[in-house]
């Protein structure tokens, strides 16, 4: 199944659909890795604090895709931040992951009490220019984070990976975002389910087309120009968040989810306060 695919500045264009991984162990996130792949996914999202990037590397190795044909992001977590221990982060991921680069790395939150977010972003691009990772980026950045990396003349993150479905839709941060040329990802892009699979405009969206209230959100996603990670567990379930290119929601229907935005985090994680070690 073909997925569109959305240029960065600077690394290979970024599927714009892929499988994320959060809260997945090493035996799970193998296998649903492997199967993943074998559907067609070619975007694996992982992160040092999954703490499966183990079992995320095995499962690529199952599936046997030539290397070229994989975009594998993994992220920096708070505990590795700074210069020198986010330089011996990402290569103890490579290892872990039995890869010798990955496609995009992330800064996974910014934790601004530590001041450490920048001086490891700026070790991230020195290991971009010296081919451990072909982009560098940054997940749950406020604007007010961006413009540290601005004004330390740091190059634009190729993406921000935020959490965003239709209860936190952060428009503010997204406008900011395409501003900037930074390509915006979702993360719990269904909400984490918690009803939002059971809204009125999301479930006659559904029926009229013939497609599952989680297809309808993550189409929803695309719509809006983000590159989405859904999490599942089940064959049927990665098959069916795959399949999202084979219809549109019209203007209507994308207007009846945009009015269920709440402001809601589903973990309550606002990135100005929020660590994550």
């Amino acid at each position: 199944m073909s997925v569109p695919v959305l240029d960065l500045p600077t690394g290979r264009p970024i599927p714009q659909l892929g499988l994320g991984t959060a809260r997945t162990d090493d035996a799970t996130a193998r296998r649903v890795v492997a199967q993943a792949l074998e559907l067609g996914y070619r975007l694996v999202d992982t992160a040092a604090k999954y703490e499966n990037e183990v079992g995320v590397g095995q499962g690529i190795a199952d599936a046997g895709l030539p290397r070229e044909d994989l975009y594998v992001t993994t992220k920096l977590r708070g505990a590795d931040q700074g210069y020198a221990p986010t330089r011996t982060a990402l290569r103890a991921s490579l290892e872990r992951l039995g890869l010798d680069h990955v496609d995009l790395y992330l800064v996974h939150w910014p934790l601004p009490r530590l001041g450490l977010f920048a001086e490891s972003y700026r070790a991230m691009v020195e290991m971009r220019e010296e081919g451990l990772t072909r982009a560098v980026g940054v997940s749950n950045f406020l604007p007010e984070h961006l413009d540290v990396l601005h004004a330390e003349g740091l190059p634009v993150p190729a993406v921000n990976q935020v959490e965003f479905h239709p209860r936190l839709q952060q428009r503010g941060v997204l406008d900011d975002n395409t501003r900037r040329g930074v390509v915006t990802q979702a993360w719990s892009p269904l909400g984490a389910g918690k009803g939002l699979l059971e809204e009125e405009p999301v479930r006659a969206a559904a029926q009229r087309h013939g497609v599952s209230p989680a297809q309808v959100v993550l189409r929803w996603d695309v719509q809006h120009g983000v590159v989405t990670i859904p999490k599942a567990s089940s064959r049927e379930r990665l098959a069916q968040n795959l399949d999202v290119f084979s219809f549109s929601l019209d203007d209507a229907e994308v207007a009846a989810i945009d009015a269920l935005e709440r402001g809601e985090r589903v973990g309550g994680q606002d990135p100005a306060l929020h660590e994550e070690f």
